[in-house]
């Protein structure tokens, strides 16, 4: 006993307060997230109970039989005038006895029936939150999510942290507690003593960990962020639709939405998803929070390690590929390298360094040796473009077999032979890029995929369109499946084809996985300007022609970067069947699409076009079968046609008043649109278009617009400029000072 007697008494004493702050701390960030989580239940409640009536409402009541399998007599029921499964769910037992013919055990099995339709609807309704018509019910529900959207990803860990540290305290904080006092700890039994020095032991170590990592100030952030109120209902609103896929996450995660769990697995076999789920997934440096199908795709990529993930196009590939990165940075890799098409090398880096807390590398331009090098000293996440990987040395201190001669000297001595900077994921974005083996950015990639562990093949193409080139993917990635992967897989259908070369392929549509998703996704699409349109842009500065400078970017169609990106979304969006609308203020622009996308084209529906003549135009872009593609110019296609039938639109720069977008994506995003429609704004980096975003999306304006929407101001662009007459001449003057200053001495 005397060698316990230092740890009892006063210095136990305060170790057992620290433990019980600490779990005061968490059990009041979880009393915090409960709450917040019950807000959005009980604002939501109100919203889905109203499209399950609606549903019910619409399903005659003769479906009752088919649940109770014929045995329910309903003759009674509808002679009361019980059309629908609606009335009698929300009829009471008592109310149904009153009807002449309806005993007790059929009022109960009618009840029953109702009920089982009822849970089975509830669990497919989807509640879309309308920004364009807010009421105080989808206000409540949106103000609700905010306070979980503001807290961020950080709320997820700090939640966890505290129900580790509450479940443990609550344990160890009673066991301990006797030997806080000398005579306490005398008074107790053998085992109680026991008991109590082991807890205090272990909350000792408990309490240095929470120490060492600020667990109580982690969680107290976490608990205010919960607490803090939005400045006005408008910056919520104005949030919701900068956030949107944010908030409606959120809404899945709360509501525990169901999805078609197969489709959203991609129809892998059991054993595969088996892997797949018991594949952990760390996300110490990630910024963003994951819908459950985009989970599964990452851990899909760590678990089978060298895959292709085939997703439709709007699905967020690029932020599986990250989430997959940052899990292997948690776990100590710090070397990691994309590949890519130069179109979407920007967008890239941005989402990196937006979703993560990886470096983010570019090996791109006159600098990229120097880049190489610092990334293979300094590690983090190199990009590069198909063009550019045959140039740098590979992990043995070579370059690709063949390509030597290519290397510069500049690179070559950037990266000496020996090197062991290994990629710890190579990801091949446009994997589809790679379908000829013989070409010089196959043979590259081919090269990184041979000396690389683990490898993501990412392209919207579907592949079981294109077995050949799917067998050709595979080929660099798992050769051993080549032999199994058969025509007839495809033939059998996409579901057959999936499950067939399940190792190594996960595709999951639009129509399966974004059910509970918001009609409308929003991708800024950065482009560097080509040398070509480099020289146009400044040439348009140099004059001060605010209008040449908008356009500039297509005035060399061969060299174009943003009309490069135009036509791999045309082309991904024609792969899936999906129909295009474009949008440019500009006729010479849409002149110059269309001749770059060739036939098949309808448009340009331009101010010039008689009213029948633009409506004819659509017509037809809607009756073509499959893919199509309308061009139009926004001032004429923005207002007053229906173009439901495009599930892509396309905006080719933007607009100096913000409502000819907004009413632009109001034409393809209305009643009547099935599909999920992806908007993809071009954008060229260091720009008039950098420019002109900065002074649109300053808040105090988006504020100031959004407050002053009215049915004018939806039916008149003009009613609505956030813009001042100066915009172009300010913008105009920036970008003089701007390039003067990048001239040479």
């Amino acid at each position: 006993m005397e060698t316990d007697v230092p740890r009892v008494g006063r210095r136990v004493g305060e170790l057992h307060t620290q433990g019980v702050r600490l779990y005061d701390a968490a059990r009041t960030l979880l009393a915090d997230h409960h709450r917040a989580l019950d807000a959005v239940r009980s604002a939501l409640a109100p919203l889905r109970d109203e499209l399950v009536a609606k549903e019910l409402e619409s399903i005659p009541v003769s479906r009752l039989k088919d649940v109770t399998e014929g045995r329910l007599r309903l003759a009674a029921l509808e002679a009361a005038g019980l059309g629908s499964v609606r009335a009698v769910y929300e009829a009471s037992r008592f109310e149904l006895r009153q009807i002449p013919g309806v005993g007790a055990q059929t009022a109960d099995q009618a009840l029953a029936a109702a009920r089982q339709i009822a849970r089975a609807v509830e669990e497919t309704v989807s509640v879309r939150i309308d920004v364009d018509r807010p009421d105080p019910r989808t206000a409540a529900l949106v103000g609700a999510l905010y306070r979980l959207v503001e807290a961020g990803p950080e709320l997820r860990r700090a939640v966890d942290t505290a129900e580790r540290f509450e479940g443990r305290l609550a344990e160890l904080l009673p066991a301990a507690r006797p030997a806080t006092g000398r005579l306490r700890l005398a008074l107790a039994g053998r085992r109680r003593r026991e008991a109590a020095l082991a807890a205090v032991a272990e909350l000792r170590a408990l309490t240095a960990e929470a120490a060492e990592t600020d667990v109580r100030l982690r969680l107290a952030q976490a608990s205010a962020d919960l607490l803090r109120e939005p400045a006005s209902e408008i910056e919520v609103w104005v949030d919701f639709e900068v956030r949107s896929a944010e908030y409606y996450s959120q809404l899945a995660e709360v509501s525990a939405h169901r999805t078609d769990v197969a489709a959203a697995e991609g129809f892998v076999p059991s054993e595969v998803a088996e892997r797949v789920h018991a594949q952990p997934l760390d996300d110490t440096h990630r910024r963003v929070a994951l819908r459950g199908y985009q989970s599964f795709g990452a851990r899909f990529a760590l678990a089978q390690r060298r895959v292709v993930l085939g997703d439709e196009m709007g699905l967020g590939k690029t932020v599986q590929a990250i989430a997959a990165l940052a899990h292997l940075a948690a776990e100590g890799h710090s070397h990691f390298l994309v590949v890519c098409p130069a179109s979407v090398l920007i967008n890239w880096t941005r989402e990196i360094r937006a979703r993560s807390t990886l470096r983010a590398v570019p090996v791109h331009g006159p600098d990229r040796g120097d880049a190489y090098a610092q990334w293979r000293e300094r590690g983090g996440v190199a990009l590069t473009t198909f063009d550019v990987l045959h140039t740098l040395p590979v992990p043995d201190g070579t370059s690709p077999a063949g390509l030597k001669d290519a290397t510069p000297a500049g690179l070559k001595d950037a990266a000496p032979a020996g090197i062991t900077t290994t990629p710890a994921l190579l990801v091949v974005d446009e994997a589809h890029y790679i379908k000829n083996r013989d070409t010089r950015r196959a043979r590259s990639v081919a090269v990184w995929t041979e000396r690389c562990d683990r490898v993501l093949f990412l392209t919207g193409t579907p592949m079981e369109n294109r077995v050949e080139e799917f067998r050709t993917l595979v080929r660099y990635l798992q050769p051993d499946l080549v032999p199994v992967i058969r025509e007839s897989d495809a033939v059998a259908g996409p579901h057959s084809f999936r499950k067939a070369v399940a190792p190594a392929y996960l595709r999951r549509n639009q129509r399966d996985v974004l059910t509970e998703l918001p009609a409308l996704l929003q991708v800024d699409e950065w482009e560097e300007f080509s040398a070509a349109d480099q020289d146009a842009y400044r040439a348009a500065v140099l004059e001060g022609n605010f209008m040449a400078m908008r356009r500039a970017a297509y005035a060399d169609p061969e060299k174009s970067a943003k009309l490069q990106r135009l036509r791999e979304l045309v082309a991904e969006a024609a792969e899936n069947g999906l129909k295009v609308a474009v949008f440019s203020y500009f006729r010479g622009v849409l002149e110059t699409v269309r001749a770059a996308l060739g036939d098949g084209v309808f448009g340009p529906i331009s101010g010039a076009v008689p009213a029948a003549r633009r409506q004819r135009l659509v017509d037809d872009f809607t009756a073509a079968e499959g893919h199509a593609v309308l061009l139009c110019q926004i001032e004429a296609g923005g207002v007053g046609l229906n173009l439901q039938a495009a599930s892509v639109v396309v905006l080719c720069e933007p607009q100096v008043k913000p409502t000819l977008e907004h009413q632009a994506v109001a034409r393809a995003h209305r009643m009547g649109q099935v599909r999920p429609v992806q908007v993809h704004r071009l954008l060229a980096t260091d720009s008039v278009d950098d420019r002109l975003l900065r002074i649109l999306e300053n808040k105090n304006r988006l504020f100031d617009a959004y407050a002053r929407r009215s049915d004018t101001a939806e039916a008149t662009p003009d009613a609505i400029d956030v813009s001042d007459d100066g915009l172009a001449r300010r913008i105009v003057e920036e970008e003089q000072r701007r390039l003067a200053g990048e001239q040479p001495d």
